[in-house]
């Protein structure tokens, strides 16, 4: 069996545990807004021509049946959840909509203080509106012979939600919502959407979370920038959200490096995802792009346009960007000739702002798909930015594929993860590894 079908074996076989059930891609509680690769998307997803003036201000909200809910003495198990629609902003400073969903657990909170709330940002999901992982907390699998999405994260969520923290999930800019693309591994608009996030949760009149409860960011690969990114954001964009604690699981801090590691692998697929995202940003790189796409480049980036993580894998596995340029170059020697493309993922670089609150980086030491050594890099980054920084380098043994050395410090390191945030909540305070990370190997 080849890695990548054994890969998203693994992730149907995660995402059983909390209880997948399969259901008809066209399967929408209310009248779908539009039609993704043969999947409805709900009618609650097309944002309204006006939006709030308001950062974090709820657009609407929805009751989310949860692909498990079993009943328990106090409540369903694990928690309600609730779709919500709220105000952001993008990288450009133009308002724009996000999606995702609340659960407010039926497990009483036992740590100290009020319940806590954890902002969830998932990892990489796809770039079509049917990858959103609020849609996977109410269909962990779809699959229709044209997309399959995984809803991986959900795993961590029902921890969570088991030891009465309070979880808000974002679908970031531009996934679910029909009017815009997703703008993919977007360092502001990511960090943006996260910490709007917290302002929407709160918003919502029946959560028992409120200004003074505490708030913890959680997120891997894709997540782990997002929440790595909201953590540097805080400061200037919400000071009014008070950060606890920070978990940036395998963190892409360097997209330069990033592109390199991806190019050739199971998820190559990614960086037609990055790219449209980019371009999605900053149409004026459009030119510079159209001057180095061929035609089955400009037909890869399109057809991902639309596609979830388990589509790509299946369809992209160990293409080459080289493939998809005139000259033969891959993407990373593209980007490094272009000095616009480079000055744009320089702006994306995250570990030039002092994080707010303790931060835990967490990377396999084999991972080369997210390079570890960008990602430890961050940590020192940081430490020299006199942030409170815990380091934890993921020693599981490689396995041989890129995507599944990515993909296994997820499962190993989500128990400690989750630990380390519950701990910050409860105001328990953090250790720093910054005195002897420079010279750890």
């Amino acid at each position: 069996m080849p890695a990548s079908v054994r890969l998203l074996a693994a992730a149907t076989a995660v995402a059983a545990c909390v209880g997948v059930q399969a259901v008809p891609a066209s399967a929408a509680t209310t009248a779908p807004a539009e039609v993704s690769r043969g999947v409805a998307i709900p009618a609650f997803y097309d944002p309204p021509h006006r939006l709030p003036d308001a950062n974090g201000a709820l657009v609407r909200s929805e009751h989310l049946p949860l692909a498990l809910s079993l009943p328990g003495l106090y409540g369903p198990l694990p928690g309600t959840a609730t779709r919500i629609m709220y105000r952001t902003t993008d990288s450009g400073g133009r308002p724009a909509a996000a999606t995702g969903a609340y659960i407010e657990p039926t497990a009483r909170w036992r740590g100290a203080g009020p319940r806590p709330l954890v902002v969830l940002a998932p990892g990489t999901m796809g770039q079509g509106d049917q990858c959103a992982a609020s849609l996977g907390l109410q269909h962990p699998i779809t699959f229709n012979g044209r997309t399959l999405s995984v809803g991986y994260e959900d795993l961590a969520i029902y921890r969570l939600l088991a030891r009465g923290v309070a979880v808000v999930v974002t679908d970031y800019i531009g996934l679910g919502t029909t009017d815009r693309l997703h703008t993919y591994v977007n360092r502001v608009d990511e960090g943006h959407a996260v910490l709007d996030a917290v302002r929407a949760a709160r918003a919502l009149p029946h959560a028992s979370v409120t200004a003074a409860s505490r708030v913890g960011l959680y997120g891997y690969s894709q997540g782990g920038g997002a929440t790595a990114s909201a953590a540097e954001l805080r400061a200037s964009y919400a000071p009014d959200v008070h950060l606890s604690g920070t978990y940036a699981g395998a963190p892409p801090a360097d997209l330069s490096e990033t592109t390199k590691g991806i190019d050739g692998t199971d998820l190559a697929g990614a960086l037609g995802w990055s790219l449209n995202g980019f371009l999605q940003s900053d149409p004026d790189l459009r030119p510079v792009a159209e001057a180095h796409l061929n035609d089955k480049g400009r037909a890869a980036l399109k057809d991902l346009s639309t596609m979830c993580v388990g589509d790509a894998i299946l369809a992209y596995h160990s293409v080459h960007s080289s493939s998809w340029t005139t000259d033969g170059k891959s993407l990373a020697q593209v980007i490094a000739a272009e000095p616009r493309l480079r000055a744009f993922l320089a702006e994306q670089r995250i570990g030039r702002i002092e994080p707010s609150g303790p931060v835990r980086v967490a990377t396999g030491v084999h991972d080369n798909l997210v390079p570890h050594a960008q990602a430890r890099r961050l940590a020192v980054d940081w430490c020299g930015k006199g942030a409170q920084v815990t380091y934890v380098p993921v020693r599981v043994p490689s396995l041989g594929r890129a995507l599944i050395n990515h993909f296994v410090p997820l499962v190993a390191d989500q128990g400690p993860a989750i630990r380390w945030l519950t701990d910050r909540l409860s105001g328990k305070p953090a250790t720093s590894d910054c005195a002897s990370l420079p010279a750890r190997p």
